[in-house]
């Protein structure tokens, strides 16, 4: 593949190819574990990046050899030139792959378009199937909308539809069983997540994390699974893959591969190998989710930069990126924004 900048090198020989593009902070959910129930505050208008800075800056990761594109929020569904910005960044070459990580609810209505425009898959937020509990997670009644639009996005022919379920000890970690027997019976891949410490409150706590180790130990009560490793082309995602051989409902999912996944970033964290970048809504550069330095893009850019200036700034502040997150170390500080803010 011909690109017309160097690749992005870090200096611990990482290559990154994987950006997440936030298109905004907003979001019509108010999760207990993302924000409090009036919500943040949100990044001022003025200061978010516009569809064809969007683009520009896509374009300038893509000719320095990022290969995945993924649009998130807060809520990118409700970014009003969605469907525009896929199909600029899909027209890009070398053509990137465009995913988008939503909450689901407006799907139903924008799922086809957005497949026209471009868009190749994405990841739903779900963390129970009880109404009630989604209800008071979300502090909105909206699962219908929800499992709507993820037929609607299955029918449109998005695929694989990955769901990521965050656990709770308290709220859903009963939910396990049920909720992988529902993705593999509607033919989605289950990714169940732990809690990380990007709650807008700072209230996270390892005591109420579900471990990776727990989550295994649940499904293999009830399923029986055969570890495939991590994902990916070069064992890059974050998930670690397990095949799902066979485990209530197997009559109505045996013929269809099944998947599951599981996404330990605090307890098998999978820094050696990341490959991800991620661009706010407001245009800073983070190496890592849990960073605690940006690097501002939306400045130079508005002050005239050129696309080669544009792509230096970008190549210093990769090679500059940490050899991890330091989760587990005693002088890890928890990032200052929250996942709205940052982006997922």
């Amino acid at each position: 593949m011909s690109t017309r900048y160097p690749a992005l090198i870090d200096t611990f020989g990482r290559v990154a190819s994987d950006l997440r593009i936030s298109l905004t902070d907003r979001c019509q959910l108010r999760c207990t574990y993302c924000m409090p129930a009036e919500g943040l505050a949100w990044i001022p208008r003025p200061e978010l990046l516009g569809d064809d800075e969007i683009v520009r800056l896509g374009r300038i990761f893509v000719e320095s050899g990022v290969a995945s594109v993924r649009l998130t929020g807060g809520e990118p569904t409700i970014y009003p030139g969605l469907p525009e910005v896929i199909g600029r960044l899909s027209a890009l070459s070398p053509r990137p792959e465009i995913s988008l990580t939503t909450n689901g609810i407006a799907l139903a209505r924008t799922a086809p378009a957005l497949v026209t425009a471009g868009l190749d898959r994405i990841n739903v937020s779900l963390d129970t199937l009880v109404r009630s509990r989604f209800a008071a997670l979300t502090r909105r009644d909206r699962l219908a909308d929800v499992l709507d639009g993820l037929a609607t996005a299955q029918a449109a022919g998005l695929a694989p539809i990955k769901i990521n379920s965050v656990l709770n000890r308290d709220v859903n970690l009963d939910e396990v069983p049920e909720l992988l027997a529902w993705a593999l019976e509607q033919g989605y891949q289950l990714r169940f997540i732990e809690h990380m410490p990007l709650d807008a409150d700072h209230s996270w706590s390892r005591d109420d994390m579900v471990t990776a180790e727990e989550m295994l130990e649940l499904v293999q009560a009830h399923f029986e699974v055969r570890p495939l490793g991590h994902g990916g082309a070069h064992g890059q995602a974050p998930a670690e893959e397990f095949e799902v051989l066979d485990g209530p409902g197997a009559a109505d999912w045996a013929s269809r591969p099944g998947r599951l996944g599981i996404i330990a970033s605090v307890t098998r964290p999978f820094c050696r190998e990341c490959d991800r970048l991620r661009l706010t809504a407001d245009g800073q550069l983070r190496t890592c989710l849990f960073a605690q330095q940006e690097t501002d893009l939306r400045g130079p850019l508005r002050a005239g930069a050129g696309d080669d200036e544009l792509a230096a700034i970008i190549r210093t502040a990769v090679r500059g990126k940490q050899a991890g997150h330091e989760i587990n170390s005693l002088d890890f500080v928890q990032p200052a924004r929250s996942m709205s803010a940052i982006g997922g």
